[in-house]
């Protein structure tokens, strides 16, 4: 017998297996995938995909699924996630839009590293990927955004999630520069994540919508999920 200890997070009647190097569901994740809807058939892809929580409730509900991350542990996971379930998710490993050239989808959606991460700051580790979101935390979702016209099929929809400080109305302009309708979907009120109150300066450095207090500690911290559809 070895000493590994076993971590699982179980929702919505699925068990996930938390393999070491890779986060477990947050609050973000869980409010993302409540919004997540897709319809049977459509052929949906998750960048950024983790231990596969997303992945795989959206293989449930009967999308073809292609999931990718950058780190193997989770690409492995997102595999063992989807044996464990008793779904097929196609599982990738790359960076952004490389493993899927060529391709088209009708749902691209992710809840991706969004965490303004000062200059100098940043590390190379599992679990610093994870939230790195370059300076402004725009780094994967600008990528993300700019590719999407060419990967997503005709009334095709991309999803994604940000916080309140990386600017509503900023989304809403990167969205329409590529030629996407955008919305919000959906809005919550989540507790200040602890990391943001180490990096509180820089953030109200790139908080350009006054989003956070000038003064004082924040508690809470708004989510949106986001939608910009291809005509």
């Amino acid at each position: 017998m070895t000493d590994v200890p076993l971590l699982l997070f179980t929702w919505r009647g699925s068990v996930f297996r938390v393999a070491d190097g890779v986060q477990p569901p947050k609050a973000g994740s869980l409010f993302f995938c409540r919004h997540l809807t897709v319809r049977p058939g459509e052929r949906v892809l998750e960048i950024g995909a983790g231990l596969g929580l997303a992945a795989v409730l959206a293989a449930r509900a009967g999308a073809i699924v292609t999931a990718t991350d950058v780190i193997p542990a989770a690409v492995e996971s997102i595999r063992a996630n989807a044996l464990l379930n008793g779904v097929a998710v196609d599982a990738r490993l790359g960076d952004a839009w490389a493993p899927v050239a060529g391709e088209r989808f009708h749902v691209v959606c992710t809840n991706p590293p969004q965490m303004p991460t000062p200059p100098g700051r940043d590390r190379d580790d599992a679990e610093a990927a994870a939230d790195n979101g370059g300076p402004d935390g725009w780094a994967l979702l600008d990528r993300v955004i700019e590719g999407a016209p060419e990967h997503l099929e005709r009334g095709g929809r991309l999803i994604f999630s940000i916080f309140e400080f990386l600017g509503l109305k900023n989304a809403h302009e990167k969205l329409e520069a590529v030629g996407l309708a955008p919305r919000v979907v959906a809005r919550e009120t989540q507790s200040f994540p602890r990391i943001g109150y180490e990096r509180l300066d820089h953030l109200r450095a790139i908080d350009r919508e006054a989003s956070l207090p000038a003064h004082g500690l924040p508690r809470t911290v708004e989510r949106y999920i986001i939608e910009g559809a291809r005509a």
